[in-house]
């Protein structure tokens, strides 16, 4: 990569406490993330990002948080995880360089991923395809699916919770469908602290608004970890763990009275049912390797000669 510029890296997919819902057992009114924004920041400048983003889901929260004390920080980048749907398919989508406008904006438009994509387009934010294989079960023909792949302007091409198989899958066919310049993405998917950094995405760019010009460019290059069902298993545990904490007053202030009474209970009875986690944790990672190895034999028969033998 011929740039005068320093190269700089960013984890560009972390979530913190403000990603709040996680749809499991709503009435435990879990988060999807307990990490504090601040803590977000220290340990990502502690592991060598050059950048910082937060990406949690559907909000911008925690990066106003944050930019409440340090409005003017250069290394920060306003971004959030969109997500949107397309018919039975649910989409996630990672923005970067957004605002309390845009976010509004988007919001009553996530019910249709193209409406999304074109308020984003209008506003000249930035935005890549985030884990794309990871929703995807033949909800619409693959053909289709890679049209849509194709309409966005950058993909993630490694994601630190994804399959190494996942993410080989998806960058090779990134590069198929708009050559080696096109614009790309990485980041942890990091749902605790200990992942934060772990997987970046690598540009030109001494502040944010350099670094976010080098990606829309095309000059940014994926590295660190893949993910296993470890991976997920470790998160689940983390956030269970926070959450614990937090029903007994260390965190979040989301429960109150009778309910509160309710979730610490359910805390005291869990523990013979703490190997659920890492089940689906494994669960789920067969279920991946399944669609991301159907993907490749589709792919190949139609002579693209995307097979998964060599990423093993």
């Amino acid at each position: 990569m011929s740039d005068s510029r320093a190269l700089a890296r960013a984890d560009l997919h972390v979530h913190s406490r403000h990603s709040r819902v996680t749809g499991v057992l709503p009435f435990l009114r879990s988060r999807d993330c307990y990490s504090d924004p601040f803590d977000v920041y220290a340990v990502a400048k502690r592991r060598g990002m050059d950048i910082v983003t937060i990406t949690d889901h559907d909000s911008i929260d925690g990066c106003l948080e944050f930019l409440s004390r340090y409005p003017d920080a250069p290394d920060f980048l306003v971004g959030e995880e969109v997500s949107c749907r397309h018919g039975d398919l649910q989409i996630h989508l990672g923005v970067y360089g957004t605002n309390e406008t845009i976010h509004a904006e988007l919001q009553p438009l996530r019910g249709n991923v193209f409406e999304v994509m074109a308020c984003l387009r209008a506003h000249g934010v930035f935005f890549a395809f985030n884990h794309p294989f990871f929703f995807f079960r033949h909800q619409m023909p693959l053909a289709d699916y890679l049209r849509l792949v194709a309409a966005t302007p950058a993909v993630e091409v490694r994601n630190g919770t994804m399959l190494l198989r996942h993410n080989a899958l998806v960058a090779d066919l990134w590069t198929r469908l708009r050559g080696e310049a096109a614009p790309v993405t990485a980041g942890s998917d990091a749902h605790t602290l200990r992942r934060i950094g772990r997987t970046w995405t690598e540009a030109p760019g001494r502040t944010a608004a350099e670094f976010l010009a080098s990606l829309r460019a095309g000059a940014g290059r994926a590295g660190g970890d893949h993910g296993w069902s470890g991976t997920i298993a470790g998160d689940a545990y983390g956030v269970v763990a926070r959450y614990a904490a937090s029903v007994f007053g260390y965190g979040p202030s989301d429960h109150a009275g009778w309910h509160r009474l309710l979730c610490a209970a359910c805390v005291v009875a869990s523990p013979p049912a703490q190997f659920v986690p890492a089940a689906i944790a494994v669960k789920e990672k067969a279920a991946e390797r399944r669609v991301v190895d159907a993907v490749a034999a589709a792919l190949r028969s139609e002579g693209t000669g995307l097979g998964t033998e060599e990423w093993g």
